[in-house]
């Protein structure tokens, strides 16, 4: 794909040029597009700002890739998810940016950043300045086999998914037919890419060490229920194990997988996903301050600035006080923190921040799979009540119950727009839980 310098098509000559703008943004995810629409909402002069990404294209909305990027049939494509559609905004195609006036350099890798002389050099030596603030939104990265010394990541039939690129790429490798899939990860996208790949029609086997799915957030009894949901969809789960090695022919494609407990299990595909981990490499001894320890990421103030005034961080690489949390640093890799945090960010780099910080409550996660879907609000912390019948498929979850007694947390699957409304309520307003709350079951989430 040819590069998309809008805005500034001779940085994609041979050239070196340099150019400045008042306000730059490094990084092509979520939070670009979302930082983009408040930069115009409130500066109403676009051409303050530049986007730099290493993507082909403008910000979409990333959590299609697993939920719907995939699916063999009316599959998710651009310009249908470009930014901000997912967040009930305009769908922001290059012709916005283009005419709003704001510079969105695709195609173009940053490798140094100068934070003394407020200067990004590209991979092709061109020089881009910013005179007044710099937002990192760099995201994440998969964690890969070679990460955890696990042999067999060169291999063909050996597949991540993160971005467009790795995304068509994996569609095509479904296309060829794959006789077996092995998908090494039970969280979050290891879930969602099973389910696309058993939708078409691959037989998949889903190895992960811990002793449930998502075992981070689910209870026994919750995860039970997506176990036994996916084996009804000829999905196999190992669990307790873990790869130890991907083995390929003399040719170099995949031919399978080893396990710790001594198991092999035949495969042409492999795809991991076992997390991601902060791109902060670009700002090693930058005089920003990072954590080399969990959560990782660029440690950020309640303003989402970093040590270095007039520099801002978003999204999956903050690490940013939870104020629900008493202030502890979190990172959270979710596509409404990298909404949210980009807009709050924004205001505050133009000055026009009410001066509250940043608040990122109830925290929230999601998924779409099957005719399944399921929302989570707050912390799993606590005790646990369930309600509903799992054996329905829908309108059962979990509250957490703090030492408190209160209510901070609510698990939901099969709920409705009005009751999901109600359980996100629940977990931001934290009511004290009833005795009863087992029998009341969701209709305490709907009276609240």
């Amino acid at each position: 794909m040819r590069p998309v310098a809008l805005k500034i098509s001779n940085l994609s000559s041979p050239k070196m040029s340099s150019r400045s703008f008042p306000y730059v943004f490094l990084g092509g995810g979520n939070a670009a597009g979302y930082a983009a629409s408040e930069f115009l909402k409130l500066q109403g002069k676009g051409s303050d700002l530049a986007i730099i990404t290493d993507e082909p294209v403008v910000s979409y909305e990333r959590p299609a890739l697993s939920k719907a990027y995939l699916a063999p049939t009316s599959p998710a494509r651009l310009p249908g998810f470009h930014s901000c559609v997912g967040g009930g905004g305009e769908r922001q195609t290059p012709d916005w940016y283009n005419t709003n006036g704001i510079t969105y350099l695709t195609n173009t890798k940053v490798v140094s950043v100068d934070i003394n002389s407020k200067t990004l050099i590209t991979s092709t030596d061109d020089v881009i300045s910013y005179e007044e603030g710099l937002i990192i939104g760099t995201g994440a990265r998969p964690v890969t086999l070679s990460d955890l010394r696990t042999p067999g990541d060169g291999l063909k039939g050996v597949f991540y998914l993160r971005n467009i690129t790795t995304a068509d790429t994996l569609v095509k490798a479904i296309q060829s037919k794959p006789a077996h899939a092995v998908v090494i990860g039970g969280g979050y996208i290891g879930l969602e890419c099973s389910a696309m790949l058993s939708v078409n029609g691959i037989k998949t086997t889903t190895v992960f060490p811990e002793s449930r799915v998502m075992e981070r957030l689910l209870t026994p009894e919750l995860a039970e229920f997506y176990e036994s949901f996916y084996k009804s969809k000829n999905i196999e789960m190992v669990k307790d194990d873990l790869v130890t090695a991907v083995e390929g022919n003399d040719q170099g494609e995949v031919t399978g997988v080893v396990l710790k407990s001594g198991k092999k299990i035949d495969a042409d595909m492999v795809l991991v996903g076992i997390g991601a981990k902060p791109n902060v490499e670009l700002f090693q001894s930058k005089g920003l301050e990072l954590l080399d320890q969990r959560p990782g990421g660029i440690k950020v103030n309640g303003q989402l600035e970093t040590s270095v005034p007039g520099v801002y961080a978003v999204g999956d690489v903050c690490a940013f006080p939870l104020l629900a949390a008493g202030g502890t640093l979190v990172r959270q890799e979710h596509v409404t923190h990298a909404r949210n945090s980009a807009k709050h960010a924004v205001r505050a780099m133009l000055g026009k921040s009410s001066g509250a910080e940043y608040d990122y409550h109830p925290v929230f996660f999601y998924s779409r799979v099957f005719n399944l879907s399921w929302q989570f609000y707050g912390f799993n912390e606590g005790k646990v009540v369930h309600f509903g019948d799992h054996s329905l498929g829908k309108e059962f979850g979990a509250y957490w119950v703090s030492d408190e007694n209160k209510v901070v947390g609510v698990f939901l699957e099969g709920g409705s727009a009005e009751q999901n409304d109600a359980v996100k309520k629940v977990a931001t307003l934290q009511p004290t839980a009833p005795g009863d709350l087992a029998t009341q079951g969701l209709s305490f989430a709907l009276s609240i």
